[in-house]
């Protein structure tokens, strides 16, 4: 057809070229020459195309005359699907996004293998495991799990510490620091106390966990001693098992994975403490207030708490 169409262009008539064609082997009509001229793209590869172009507009931004990718793009299937239904399409289907996914080549981002980091002290408080698997909690602050990762620099590692919480799967606080010692731990404990205090839902003592792995920083006396000064309860789980420790374990998966790997958060290479900070505390907020979580019914971690919250308070009704 392209072919009948550039001859016509040269002032050949269509009639005449289909016959030449015909003549060469090539059945074709000049009634299915203007059948193709006349054709329009269907219904779903139209409603394809808007879609395509709602997914480019979430997944780009355009800033000071740059095009810039949002956090958006690190999205799959499932979970933008999730944010299309939350913005500009509610009733898009997972078949639809995964086919507009394909057409456009886009894929979600994924983890790779991190190197591990916890190493025993036998000098340290060994707490029992009170959790046994169970990352389940049926209220915030019930629940905390904490660990710390590495990230390379120009200037050598950066460690950053996370507490998360089990019902919500929000970062409460998070600390990185040149150093590995005690106060990389206990730095981020005391920003999220003061965090739940300063939101108006302050920790209940003796109604809390602090789930850990058995690193010398988690079993130092320095912490243990402020977790009972707190009636904050302590538990540790199995060295060198990630499954003890999991939900963190995804979480740093998360945080190096999502902003150390990408140049969503930081652009360039980590030269400093200061470029980590910078990079962290924009992921943070992200994913705290943005960023839809799987376990949550693709909602963010700030919005199901506030659910939970509004849920226990509920207005009251006109008698």
């Amino acid at each position: 057809m392209a072919f009948i169409d550039e001859l016509r262009g040269q002032g050949h008539a269509v009639e005449s070229i289909c016959r030449v064609l015909r003549e060469q082997g090539c059945q074709v009509a000049a009634r299915t020459y203007r059948a193709w001229r006349q054709a329009r793209p269907c219904q779903r590869d139209v409603e394809d195309a808007y879609l395509i172009n709602a997914i480019v507009d979430a997944c780009w931004q355009r800033r000071q005359g740059r095009k810039v990718a949002t956090p958006v793009i690190m999205y799959g299937r499932r979970k933008m699907t999730g944010h299309l239904r939350r913005t500009t399409h509610p009733t898009v289907s997972h078949t639809r996004v995964a086919r507009c996914l394909k057409l456009m080549g886009h894929q979600g981002i994924r983890r790779v293998k991190k190197v591990r980091t916890t190493v025993q002290s036998n000098a340290g408080v060994r707490a029992e495991d009170l959790l046994g698997r169970n990352f389940t909690a049926t209220a915030p602050d019930t629940v905390w799990v904490t660990d710390f990762t590495y990230v390379r620099t120009w200037a050598g590692f950066v460690y950053v510490a996370f507490i998360l919480d089990v019902f919500s799967r929000r970062i409460v606080a998070w600390h990185a620091s040149s150093s590995k010692q005690t106060d990389l731990v206990m730095t981020p404990l005391r920003m999220a106390l003061w965090q739940r205090d300063r939101e108006g839902h302050p920790v209940t003592a003796g109604t809390l966990i602090h789930h850990t792995d058995a690193g010398s920083q988690y079993t130092s006396i320095r912490l243990t001693e402020h977790l009972k000064i707190e009636e904050i309860a302590a538990s540790i789980g199995s060295v060198g098992d990630a499954l003890d420790n999991a939900m963190i374990e995804s979480g740093n998966g998360l945080y190096k994975t999502e902003c150390i790997r990408t140049d969503l958060f930081h652009v360039g290479p980590y030269k400093s403490l200061a470029d980590v900070e910078f990079a962290t505390a924009g992921w943070v907020d992200w994913y705290n207030h943005d960023r839809l979580h799987g376990a949550l019914a693709l909602v963010p971690p700030i919005e199901y708490e506030q659910a939970h919250y509004a849920a226990l308070n509920p207005e009251l009704q006109p008698v």
